[in-house]
């Protein structure tokens, strides 16, 4: 059985993206925001919207039941003040938040309790997406490793320059 720990964060995020694309569409003044209020400038990249949704949608897996401010405080930030020491901020809740929506309505999430946690988590949607991904991944990795180990013993039995290997 197949993890998503397993797996690195930047190659599930990206893979996730790709699929968050054809299901979720980023607001008209996404180009505009801040992701919080200890950044200075709106990001540059264009599809950070579609990172974010994936990034959300990792941690809820890792997280459990999480909602909105626990989200917050992990997007969140330094936030430097000139002069005066630096602080720590959370991110936009108002990003998170609609993610989140975003997420819900395409059917990755739904709210639910678990003991004393409320908040949302992943469905049988969203489980089979990663499930997917993390497959994939750890094949290319596993054919990476066995390329290079045989390339390694090519090396080892090639010898050193200009000597015969014995028969």
């Amino acid at each position: 059985m197949s993890n998503i720990k397993d797996v690195k964060a930047e190659n599930l995020i990206s893979k996730a993206v790709e699929q968050l694309k054809k299901e979720i569409k980023a607001p008209s003044w996404a180009a505009f925001v801040k992701t919080g209020v200890h950044k200075q400038r709106p990001p540059d990249n264009p599809d950070w919207w579609y990172v974010r949704a994936a990034a959300v949608l990792r941690k809820v897996y890792l997280l459990g039941p999480v909602g909105t401010n626990k989200l917050a405080t992990k997007y969140g930030g330094r936030k430097k003040r000139g002069v005066m020491p630096e602080v720590t901020r959370s991110g936009s809740r108002s990003i998170i938040r609609k993610v989140l929506q975003q997420l819900e309505k395409s059917g990755y999430l739904i709210q639910a309790t678990k003991g004393a946690h409320k908040g949302r988590v992943l469905t049988s949607k969203a489980l089979k997406l990663f499930s997917s991904i993390t497959k994939n991944e750890l094949g290319r990795s596993q054919q990476k490793s066995t390329r290079t180990s045989s390339d390694a013993t090519a090396v080892t039995n090639a010898g050193a320059p200009g000597k015969e290997l014995p028969k």
